[in-house]
């Protein structure tokens, strides 16, 4: 997370540390490094996720990393002291680590960007005011993008409001094709089917096909009509294994819709842990692909859509991924109770997006 001060500073901040890791390695000669960017890097999210990206969790077991990592001049000491624990890991695929605060090194050749940094909501902020904020940091990191970084960037954003945020970024960056920005719901799907796999008591990967419809907000939808769960080696529809249709359609939503404002409650801070492994999971599966006969919940752009869900959004649906790329997964069928939430989802979003938009041109 960032302060007020960010808005200044993403625009104007220009002191750097460099920071180089050792050459040594033991990958096949020819294997080029990616540029990975995650901003608000000194904070809680991305300390939980540098580790896995720097040992090779997300990208592959073969491919060098150089680590760039952005936060605000105050953050700058802790980014150093990041930078120091990765190089104690001594990860062989890590190749270089560059800790800055100044955006035309951030956002340089990127080759994937995990947009983690954000103005968070203070006690007696407005919506507005908030939506304000993060205008100006994703307008800015937008144009960036557009500016330094490659074409074929692959840019997640999960500073919330993650939705209107990505939105704003892919619009301030209009040289990149907006199928290649998404939000993070990954973590609210991850939720959910940890849910019905407790419920039914299998393991989570027993459970396949659950949704999130709409914003990464406590609107978004959580379906599991379509969802499938191997139950003792038979795959049956969720309902029919979760036998209770009541908690399906009543605490289970809610329960995941909440599921952030729960952890913070009881740990006093955000959900980090499991945000980062959900960020692993999203940016794997961009990578590499979703598997056969599977699908998962990203928040990507919504116009062409076959479920009527307003055009020049970013709305978390169903999707499969092949070669680096997304296509909504067509065809569900989309019951009155589905389409009332998925609707109401819908117009919340339509409504930050018209906020935000407003703000664009100041």
């Amino acid at each position: 997370m960032v302060s007020p001060a960010a808005v200044a500073v993403y625009a104007d901040h220009s002191s750097k540390i460099s920071s180089s890791l050792p050459s040594t390695h033991t990958m096949q000669p020819g294997a080029e490094p990616i540029r990975v960017l995650v901003t608000g890097a000194a904070g809680q999210i991305a300390y939980s996720l540098l580790y896995s990206i720097a040992k090779g969790d997300v990208f592959g077991k073969d491919q060098p990393i150089i680590l760039v990592l952005l936060d605000i001049p105050p953050m700058l000491p802790v980014l150093d002291g990041v930078v120091m624990e990765l190089q104690d890991c001594a990860l062989p695929l890590l190749r270089d680590v560059i800790p800055t605060d100044k955006v035309e090194v951030g956002f340089k050749d990127l080759d994937a960007a995990i947009l983690v940094g954000s103005m968070p909501r203070k006690e007696g902020m407005e919506r507005k005011d908030l939506l304000k904020a993060n205008v100006a940091i994703f307008k800015t990191q937008g144009a960036a993008l557009d500016k330094y970084a490659k074409k074929t960037v692959k840019v997640l954003v999960v500073g919330n409001p993650a939705n209107t945020n990505c939105l704003i970024a892919a619009k301030s960056a209009p040289s990149i094709p907006k199928e290649n920005f998404s939000c993070l719901t990954r973590l609210d799907h991850n939720r959910a089917r940890s849910q019905v796999a407790m419920r039914v008591g299998v393991p989570s990967d027993s459970v396949k096909n659950v949704i999130i419809w709409g914003n990464h907000s406590s609107t978004q939808y959580p379906d599991v009509h379509h969802a499938k769960v191997n139950n003792h080696g038979k795959e049956v529809a969720a309902f029919d294994a979760v036998k209770d249709d009541s908690w399906l359609k009543g605490d289970f939503i809610s329960t995941v819709q909440q599921r952030g404002a729960a952890v913070i409650k009881a740990r006093k801070l955000s959900s980090a842990m499991s945000a980062a492994k959900a960020i692993c999971d999203h940016m794997r599966d961009i990578w590499f692909g979703t598997p056969e006969g599977e699908f998962v919940s990203m928040g990507v752009y919504s116009s062409g859509n076959s479920y009527g869900v307003p055009d020049d959004l970013i709305y978390s649906f169903p999707v499969m991924i092949k070669n680096k790329t997304w296509k909504v997964v067509d065809g569900l069928e989309i019951n009155d109770f589905s389409r009332g939430k998925m609707d109401a989802t819908a117009a919340e979003l339509v409504d930050e997006r018209d906020t935000a938009i407003s703000f664009l041109g100041v």
